[in-house]
């Protein structure tokens, strides 16, 4: 690997969430970044690039596989990217998930926590209600930061990139959560935009473990209609860690149906009611 291409690669690393050079020499150059736990050995090949994880959360590569299957990653976490601007994806994708994959997005929301607590009156820090609430708004904003990088900034079902209308819902409700992991664990739960978020949230949508659109027989087929509830749609991609939380909700979703069925809300027809 000659100067030019080392240069080349530290420039990709810095521009795209790997801003530290670890070590640069004729073999390979190490990234890494102070903003989450991913290091990174890129080798340049003739042509591309070569580039293996070397400390990583757990599930990274098995990420990274979804959007660059393509590109052979391997049970050695390697993968073979064939230019410059799939080396420069490919970093950019790693940081983002790396910030957004359980315990990072813990940390971040502890640090994140502290940094306003310490901004705050020693009264106000004492005060068991506004602690409670600083750190529902904190974890809030890191969830949705989460499911945002995790998703690509795109709804789980339709691909919709628009973020202003897209929600990160729970499985598991917030409030139902035992411990902030599982609050902030991107699996519990999509990135869904509002329509969907609404009813995921009101437990009349679910998923199977295949992601297949499960649907309320609360809601009419006019209704369906109206909404854009299709058969056919169905979640993305599923990783194994979702299914847990998806199970809770399946289960919520089947009883909540069961309840209605055996105390069903009769519609009154106006027009064959008489004037009060």
């Amino acid at each position: 690997m000659n100067a030019l291409q080392r240069t080349l690669i530290e420039k990709a690393g810095h521009d795209n969430g790997f801003e530290h050079v670890l070590s640069s020499d004729e073999r390979h150059v190490a990234l890494a970044s102070a903003r989450h736990p991913a290091q990174v050995h890129v080798t340049a090949l003739w042509p591309g690039f070569e580039v293996r994880i070397q400390s990583v959360p757990a599930t990274l590569a098995q990420e990274l596989a979804r959007t660059f299957a393509d590109q052979g990653g391997d049970a050695r976490q390697a993968f073979s990217l064939p230019t410059e601007a799939a080396l420069a994806r490919w970093l950019r994708r790693a940081a983002t998930l790396s910030q957004a994959l359980p315990n990072q997005a813990v940390m971040a929301f502890e640090q994140q926590v502290q940094a306003e607590l310490s901004a705050m009156a020693l009264s106000a820090v004492q005060n068991t209600e506004v602690l409670r609430m600083v750190r529902q708004r904190v974890g809030q904003q890191a969830y949705r930061q989460a499911m945002l990088d995790y998703w690509g900034g795109a709804c789980a079902v339709t691909g919709l990139a628009l973020p202003q209308a897209l929600r990160a819902s729970h499985a598991k409700p917030w409030a139902e959560c035992t411990t902030d992991a599982e609050r902030l664990d991107v699996y519990n739960g999509f990135l869904l935009s509002a329509n969907l978020d609404a009813l995921f949230d009101s437990f009349l949508i679910s998923f199977t473990d295949d992601g297949q659109l499960l649907v309320s027989d609360q809601i009419a087929q006019s209704d369906r209609e109206r909404l854009g509830l299709d058969a056919s749609m169905r979640l993305r991609w599923m990783a194994a860690p979702h299914k847990a939380y998806l199970e809770f909700h399946r289960h919520r979703f089947a009883t909540q149906d069961l309840e209605q069925n055996a105390h069903p809300v009769h519609r009154i027809d106006n027009a064959n009611c008489d004037d009060i």
